[in-house]
């Protein structure tokens, strides 16, 4: 496992490749996810995370996976934390589980409410409100590299694109390092949003979140879940074959490599691949960039 910090990684001149993975719903699922990391070592990536599910649910096999990944593999890991129905003492001994696991990067978020990304939020009685409330106390309790979320089409609840920007700004300055985004369609959605954080003076590094279209139903339910567009440029090209899964499929990789290139044109510090725990695609999308030399 790589000793230095992913900060060093993003702010060298290579830009640096990671993948997201979903927790498995079953021993079955844990299967295929453990052959989706072998795949996906040889590759070299940067770190991996295992996220939560949705609402806060399969938190302690979210943390069992990638405690073994810790463990188990010459991958860096990233241990996933959220707010959700959760207390503060109950999210300090996750991050002591990771610390015992030998984890030392952690991914901060407020997380979606049980409800739904739409649903009003609820607070737990001794539970915190904020992201920035669990940068604090990651950074306060352990020796962590922390990272955030950012959202290059503006949190649902921010009100607005600048002052989601201030929000980002605000977890910067408690102490984060780093922040991943949410899935998005448009380069200049995430150039747009490095500017805004760059105009308030913050240099933290901003790493664009990845989703190719492989499934046209499952990728539009998520954008308008997590409060997404898919541009009409994209369902421009996907539409016409939304009925044929090998042309979806085929133009999904496609959209999404483009947008890995233009990202890296514009001065991306990486590419952070969120993979439905399959390889496949990924290392396709990866195997062109780096025959192209982005990589």
């Amino acid at each position: 496992m790589p000793s230095h910090s992913i900060v060093e990684d993003l702010r060298d001149q290579r830009p640096c490749v990671s993948f997201e993975f979903f927790p498995p719903k079953d021993d079955a699922g844990e299967e295929v996810l453990w052959r989706t990391i072998a795949d996906l070592e040889p590759l070299r990536p940067s770190f991996v995370s295992v996220t939560y599910g949705a609402g806060g649910t399969s938190q302690d096999r979210t943390v069992r996976v990638t405690s073994r990944i810790a463990e188990e593999s010459r991958i860096r890991a990233v241990g996933h934390l959220t707010l959700v129905g959760q207390s503060r003492s109950e999210i300090e001994a996750v991050l002591k589980q990771y610390a015992a696991s030998g984890i030392r990067h952690v991914l901060a978020l407020r997380g979606d409410p049980k409800g739904g990304p739409r649903a009003p939020w609820e607070t737990h009685p001794e539970g915190m409100d904020h992201a920035v409330e669990l940068v604090e106390l990651a950074r306060d309790l352990g020796d962590f590299t922390v990272g955030v979320a950012a959202f290059p089409e503006g949190h649902p609840d921010a009100g607005g694109l600048e002052p989601d920007a201030d929000v980002l700004v605000a977890k910067h300055r408690a102490g984060a390092e780093f922040a991943i985004t949410q899935l998005f369609f448009r380069a200049q959605d995430y150039v747009d949003l490095v500017e805004r954080v760059r105009s308030r003076g913050s240099d933290l590094p901003i790493v664009p979140g990845i989703m190719p279209i492989l499934n046209f139903s499952q990728v539009a339910r998520m954008a308008e879940l997590s409060g997404a567009e898919i541009p009409r440029e994209v369902l421009d090209v996907v539409e016409p074959v939304q009925d044929d899964p090998a042309a979806v499929r085929a133009r999904g990789i496609e959209l999404a490599t483009q947008l890995c290139r233009d990202l890296l044109a514009q001065g991306a510090p990486g590419l952070h691949f969120i993979t439905l725990n399959r390889s496949k695609a990924t290392r396709e999308i990866f195997e062109t960039l780096r025959g192209e030399g982005l990589v």
